[in-house]
């Protein structure tokens, strides 16, 4: 496989991953008290969101990609 086609099919998974979730979600814990042996803590959550606009930019340009990588071959 040519890497033209490999990046473009990166993109359009990338793509119908941020029209289908919308942005990437991780969960990180934080330390609010550590005294001694008392320790608290709490989970907090923060997402990175991606932009429909990027979204339709990396499926056009990944589609545009796989066409130029398969062109190419034959």
């Amino acid at each position: 496989m040519k890497t033209t086609t490999v990046v473009g099919i990166l993109l359009v998974v990338l793509a119908i991953v941020g029209f289908a979730v919308g942005g990437i979600s991780f969960t990180h814990q934080k330390k609010d008290v550590d005294v001694g042996p008392v320790q608290v803590s709490h989970n907090e959550t923060s997402t990175v969101p991606i932009s429909p606009i990027l979204s339709t930019i990396s499926l056009i340009a990944g589609v545009g990609l796989v066409v130029a990588g398969v062109r190419a071959k034959a």
